[in-house]
């Protein structure tokens, strides 16, 4: 990992490099989905079956409901057990978060309305081919229950004709019948566009890697995606002398192994902690069954930093706006405050962001890539659309419109104001 100490003048300057080398490297992949996106509009079915071939050796778009059936029969009853409890905490968590309609009436007895409706339909993405996430079925699916949306739709790419059993039991668990055995920049297309077996969707949300990034980013506008950046993962842990390097290394390491653009950076004021967890780091990458992706990841964006200013540490870490961010101190309660930007916050040492990612009952689809300055993780919000309604008496038109005309002649907009005009009683 490259280790950056605040006493170098070039400090800054470096940090700013390593974190927009990454998103350079994300970015890099719109040439390629914008190729692919076209293909799916033009040939539908087709391109959407050359392109599961090739990535991910699948030839079956929908998965056979007898064969659904089968493999959640297979699935070992700890695994259902895990997902059940996961399920339940999320969803009391997510219930919460309802929102109520607004009714207000002024002097004039004006009537507004504020209110909170269901978008139509919803797909959710959910990474897969060689390896699966039913926790990411679940940080889905349940904000979009609890909204009220009619229409839930899973895309979740399988590998060599199989979808994995526990991402069809969370599926089930969610109530979700509509299943599509596809992935990467030509699922998003298909969403967003419709083809013969795939209707289209209002919106898609979910993680997923550098070109599902770039591919939901492409095609916004034609359809909703998330008010944010669900790219390839990130943790940022901030340490001090109490803090335990076999712990902390295995966090960085949790984190790394998603994929080959997951960042892992570690900030302390103590060099001696910084050792210690290089060390751990390197001791148990070599049993890590995916050692290979772990490493790439360390190797390109990991990044261990001495810093000896609380102050810096706060600036260094809203600079970052990490997705996930870990406050690993003694007291932790003398920085937390001004933490401004980071997807979700774990404060004290048994707080990891491995526990978040499951059941804990907070959402791990959360904004990456700096984009934590202005948006938040998923939450039964992103499910609804708001819209406002109007209902204007007699007295109100001929009190406000006054106002009304004189700011619309203002800005030369005559024909507004002659609409309001209009509708004023004649003296």
């Amino acid at each position: 990992m490259k280790i950056l100490s605040y006493n170098n003048k070039r400090f800054d300057r470096d940090l700013e490099r390593m974190l927009n080398k990454r998103k350079i490297q994300i970015k890099s992949n719109t040439v390629a989905v914008s190729s692919i996106i076209k293909d799916v509009k033009k040939n539908g079915d087709y391109a959407i079956l050359k392109y599961e071939k090739k990535f991910n050796k699948n030839n079956k778009i929908i998965p056979n409901q007898r064969q659904i059936s089968k493999l959640i029969y297979t699935l070992d009853s700890k695994v259902k057990k895990a997902i059940d409890l996961a399920y339940n905490r999320i969803l009391k968590f997510h219930s919460l978060q309802k929102f109520k309609n607004i009714t207000y009436y002024d002097s004039f007895k004006n009537k507004l309305e504020y209110r909170y409706i269901p978008i139509s339909s919803a797909a959710i993405y959910v990474p897969g081919s060689v390896i699966s996430y039913p926790s990411s079925v679940l940080m889905n699916a349940i904000p979009a229950l609890v909204a009220g949306v009619k229409r839930i739709v899973m895309v979740n790419p399988g590998f060599k004709g199989k979808q994995n059993p526990a991402v069809l039991y969370a599926a089930k668990k969610c109530k979700i019948k509509e299943i599509y055995s596809i992935g990467g920049a030509s699922a998003i297309a298909a969403l967003t566009y419709g083809t013969k077996k795939i209707k289209k969707v209002d919106k898609i949300v979910g993680p997923g890697n550098a070109y599902v990034t770039a591919a939901k980013k492409e095609v916004f506008g034609d359809v909703g995606i998330e008010g944010m950046i669900a790219g390839p993962s990130e943790v940022t842990i901030v340490c001090d002398k109490s803090s335990n390097p076999e712990w902390l290394a295995s966090d960085l390491i949790g984190q790394a192994e998603h994929d080959n653009f997951a960042q892992c950076i570690l900030i302390s004021k103590n060099k001696e902690m910084i050792k210690k967890i290089k060390f751990e780091i390197s001791k148990q990458l070599i049993n890590l069954p995916r050692k290979s992706v772990a490493e790439k990841s360390i190797k390109n964006n990991g990044i261990l930093m001495y810093i000896n200013s609380d102050k810096k540490i706060i600036d260094v870490v809203n600079k970052i706006a990490p997705e996930h961010l870990e406050l690993n101190l003694k007291n932790y309660k003398n920085i937390v405050s001004k933490i401004r930007n980071s997807g979700s916050i774990c404060l004290g040492k048994y707080a990891v962001m491995a526990m978040t990612d499951y059941n804990i009952g907070s959402n791990h689809i959360l904004p990456t890539n700096g984009s934590a300055r202005y948006s938040s993780g998923v939450s039964v919000n992103e499910f609804y659309k708001r819209i406002s309604y109007v209902n204007l008496t007699k007295k109100g038109i001929e009190s406000l419109g006054p106002s009304v005309i004189t700011l619309a002649n203002y800005e030369g907009l005559a024909g507004h104001a002659q609409s309001v005009k209009k509708r004023i009683r004649r003296k």
